[in-house]
């Protein structure tokens, strides 16, 4: 499954904070966005939301973007 994500980074605490008119969610992290401490700190997230090993969830384009497409292995679309 692939899953759009706009990451706000540098937030109080790591938490979801909606989804986009287009079906993106936004997720608040508490990580900043250096040495790649933000994507980890998204995909430990996600992992744990979607009850996967952590993996089993990639950053597939937007490494150093706000906006990211992201693949969760181990689960149907």
């Amino acid at each position: 499954m692939t899953v759009r994500v706009k990451v706000i980074p540098r937030s109080p605490r790591t938490e979801f904070a909606g989804t986009m008119a287009d079906g993106t969610l936004k997720v608040r992290l508490a990580a900043v966005p250096e040495k790649g401490k933000a994507n980890e700190a998204l995909c430990s997230f996600l992992a744990a939301h979607y009850s996967v090993a952590r993996n089993q969830v990639h950053v597939i384009s937007g490494q150093t973007a706000a906006l990211k497409l992201v693949r969760v292995d181990g689960i149907a679309n």
